[in-house]
């Protein structure tokens, strides 16, 4: 039988899709002050992968993604996706999200996404929220599987993924928990 161990803490990011950029420092400044300061933060892409958010949110959408110096436990999963949720409620107008928030924890060897939408590629985690293996890194560098989201299969996703895995190595490297 193996020795039972506590999990290593992973790095938090945040996919951030919104179609009104003048929210961006608000929002900012509430997942800094719940996550701890944000040691990475993406250029502003365009999002043209699916028209799925266009009659929510409108057309014109755009993806930031933020990554926290502050490591965290993987069981705090659901508890953080539960608080992204809240989050996009507050952001809501006349029953409409202006954000989509997606949390995610990377490793060394993948990234995990949580979701509430149950999927055969999905695992259970607490309180109706669901864990999904996205994209494994293998032979230096993110690999897709056969449920990656299109925007996460792209070259520009990856590259920041890549970053955001450099800076949580070095944080390993210098014992940072």
């Amino acid at each position: 039988m193996g020795e039972i161990l506590d999990f290593d803490k992973r790095k938090l990011l945040i996919g951030v899709l919104l179609s009104d950029q003048n929210i961006l420092r608000e929002l900012k400044k509430l997942l800094t002050e719940k996550y701890g300061p944000a040691d990475y933060t993406s250029a502003l892409l365009p999002f043209h992968y699916t028209s799925y958010y266009e009659e929510e949110m409108g057309t014109a959408l755009k993806k930031i993604f933020y990554s926290f110096r502050n490591l965290v436990d993987p069981e705090s999963l659901p508890e953080i996706k539960l608080t992204t949720n809240a989050i996009e409620d507050d952001f809501t107008q006349q029953g409409k999200r202006r954000i989509n928030l997606d949390p995610g924890l990377l490793d060394q060897s993948r990234l995990i996404l949580a979701t509430t939408k149950d999927h055969a590629h999905r695992i259970p985690l607490r309180e109706g929220i669901y864990g999904e293996i996205t994209l494994i890194y293998t032979k230096k560098q993110f690999q897709d599987l056969p449920w990656t989201y299109p925007d996460f299969r792209s070259k520009g996703y990856k590259e920041i993924l890549t970053d955001i895995r450099d800076i949580f190595s070095e944080q390993l490297k210098q014992g940072y928990t």
